[in-house]
């Protein structure tokens, strides 16, 4: 039951983010352009996601099991630490420069427009060089 329950919020998702126009990195890239002619969509699309998810949210925490039966894996870790601050900031630093975050790149994945690719291959290059540099923590 869960593949397809996935693959169906995956499907939504990658639509909310074409019809949002979330896939379009210029639109992006005016969003984080203070200095320019400052586009606001992506802000009221964050807006959008955040209240709509606000109530399933709340109810997930009160529960011990999803609504497919599966056990809820919710994230514990509420520390701030320099490996969040880092990651974070090299996120935001490769999403200025691309336009383009994880789910938007998926969405646009099958365009084959080169840059895309691109991204794409980078993404996996660091989530490759993250998890060699890692384990060495997890081990110790």
């Amino acid at each position: 039951m869960g593949k397809p329950t996935a693959f169906i919020a995956g499907l939504l998702f990658g639509l909310g983010l074409l019809l949002s126009g979330m896939t379009d990195p210029a639109r992006v890239l005016a969003f984080l352009d203070l200095a320019g002619p400052w586009d606001p969509s992506l802000a009221l699309v964050m807006l959008a996601a955040v209240s709509v998810t606000a109530l399933p949210f709340a109810w997930a925490t009160r529960q011990s099991r999803s609504l497919i039966g599966a056990r809820m894996q919710l994230p514990v870790k509420r520390a701030i630490d320099a490996r969040l601050i880092g990651g974070s900031l090299l996120f935001g630093v490769g999403w200025g420069i691309a336009g383009l975050c994880p789910g938007p790149a998926f969405a646009l994945l099958l365009t084959w427009h080169w840059p895309v690719g691109v991204f794409f291959a980078a993404m996996l290059a660091g989530m490759l060089l993250f998890k060699l540099l890692d384990a060495p923590a997890k081990r110790a």
